[in-house]
């Protein structure tokens, strides 16, 4: 069986520990593990294999995360661009052997009892392998207006049903027979194949052709991107976008259900976050980003959430989320998570860096941290991994300044390659092509200073580049 663990979603109703560029599945939430790694952990020992389908940038992350749980893994489909999760699983099932079975898993869920969970996909596995598509059903706890509900007849799927008002959602509940839709699946990958083509065939005729023209130019060299298949931006576009849900969950005979008693939640909000720490005394949780042990002051103030990496104290207040960053501070009432989604569009509007990057980036190569930023000038901290390298690049708009902390540089500049050590520096102007790598053992940690009329990061013309980056 293989693990499909799909790696879309910005989870914009966790902003600001949430962004475009390091999204809620890869931020390290418990016990210094990010919810994706959680996900790894939970299906490794249940599963063959794991394919992930993600985007270019999560694709680094993943591998990061990846390397820090020690587990080798190659197999990955890149999307240039969302297109909902129906041609995302068409994806990676036409990579398969049509009666492998796949356990297609979010990687931003959190599920607390193992074992439960382990039976729950076992008896998926054997449904899936009668040749049905198999649904996992969440027994509700309470009437949830957030997530669509699947009716059901012992194992038989009556119906789908869109996110109810809180009226229909507790009348779902007082029956007895309706479950939250988790989002998982198992089945074989030519029995979806099959359906897809029967009940959505214009996304199947777009993902064949997508695909193989993928696969024509799939890499054969002996790198980490042996196993990868990039799908290529004009045809990710061609393919029509929609769920698997609607496309054929809803529409197939061959479905069934899966009760899942699993202690499972979607973190898709703070109130769902908050409801999986630990309480104090005046029922206040806590939690630090970077695992920082804070201990916060609560004077008089109850069931607050406060999220931060720095000591918080609150006095009178009660039923707030707090959530403080570098460059961004949310203070909301619980239960209105919902409007976060709101001030992520309004900043989007305004051109706002804020929903899409923290001030601490993570590039393949390593991470930079923008110390200031004002018109003219951007400063920033760079650290390059071990055997890592930047893109053989240049700008249009700004000159560079690189100052040496520690480790040993390797600069290209022009036609010339120069090694820099702590305490020396290096000037590239405008135009000019250069490079930075680590050929050493230790990290390379230098500061930048760039300076010019625009200092964007799209301001890059890459030339050449390991990671084979576009943009």
């Amino acid at each position: 069986m293989t693990n499909i663990i799909l790696c879309g979603g910005s989870g914009t109703r966790l902003w600001p520990i949430s962004r475009t560029l390091m999204p809620k599945q890869f931020v390290k939430l418990f016990d210094n593990k990010s919810l994706f790694q959680l996900t790894v952990e939970r299906n490794h020992t249940l599963c063959d294999k794991q394919y992930i389908v993600s985007n270019t940038e999560q694709y680094f992350l993943a591998l990061d995360q990846l390397e820090e749980m020690q587990l080798k893994q190659n197999y990955f489909l890149l999307e240039p661009v969302g297109r909902n999760t129906a041609p995302a699983i068409a994806l990676a099932c036409l990579d398969m052997e049509p009666e492998e079975i796949v356990l297609v898993s979010p990687s931003d869920h959190l599920i607390k009892n193992q074992e439960a969970y382990t039976k729950v996909v076992s008896k998926a596995k054997l449904l899936a392998s009668n040749n049905y598509l198999v649904t996992f059903g969440i027994t509700p706890k309470f009437a949830e207006t957030g997530f669509g509900y699947i009716e059901a007849e012992d194992e038989d799927v009556k119906a789908f049903h869109e996110k109810p008002d809180s009226t229909t959602a507790q009348s779902y509940v007082d029956a007895g027979n309706y479950y939250w839709n988790s989002g998982m699946f198992c089945f074989k990958a030519g029995l979806f194949l099959e359906e897809l083509q029967t009940h959505s065939f214009e996304i199947y005729e777009a993902a064949l052709h997508a695909y193989n023209n993928a696969k024509n130019t799939k890499q054969n060299s002996t790198s980490s991107y042996d196993e990868m298949i990039r799908i290529a931006h004009q045809d990710m576009l061609k393919i029509p976008e929609d769920s698997i849900d609607y496309a054929v969950m809803e529409k197939s005979n061959r479905v069934k259900v899966v009760a899942a008693n699993i202690n499972w939640s979607d973190m898709g909000s703070f109130d769902a976050l908050y409801q999986e720490l630990e309480a104090d005394e005046d029922g206040n949780k806590s939690l630090s980003i970077s695992n920082l042990d804070i201990e916060n002051i609560s004077n008089d103030s109850h069931n607050n959430l406060i999220i931060s990496d720095k000591l918080v104290t609150t006095i009178d207040v009660d039923d707030l989320i707090i959530v403080d960053t570098v460059d961004a501070l949310l203070i909301s009432k619980k239960g209105s998570g919902q409007k976060i989604k709101d001030v992520v569009k309004l900043l989007k509007e305004r051109n706002s860096e804020l929903p899409n990057i923290h001030l601490t980036a993570h590039r393949p190569w390593g991470s930079y941290t923008v110390l200031e930023n004002t018109p003219g000038y951007k400063i920033k901290r760079i650290e390059v991994k071990p055997g890592k390298r930047l893109s053989l690049q240049k700008h249009f708009h700004r000159n560079e300044h690189w100052i040496v902390v520690s480790g040993t540089a390797t600069v290209t500049v022009g036609d010339t390659v120069k090694l820099v050590r702590p305490n020396e520096s290096t000037y590239i102007t405008m135009g000019e092509i250069h490079r930075l790598e680590n050929e050493g053992k230790i990290p390379v940690v230098l500061i930048e200073a760039q300076v010019g009329e625009y200092t964007g990061e799209d301001d890059i013309i890459r030339i050449e580049d390991d990671f084979q980056r576009t943009d």
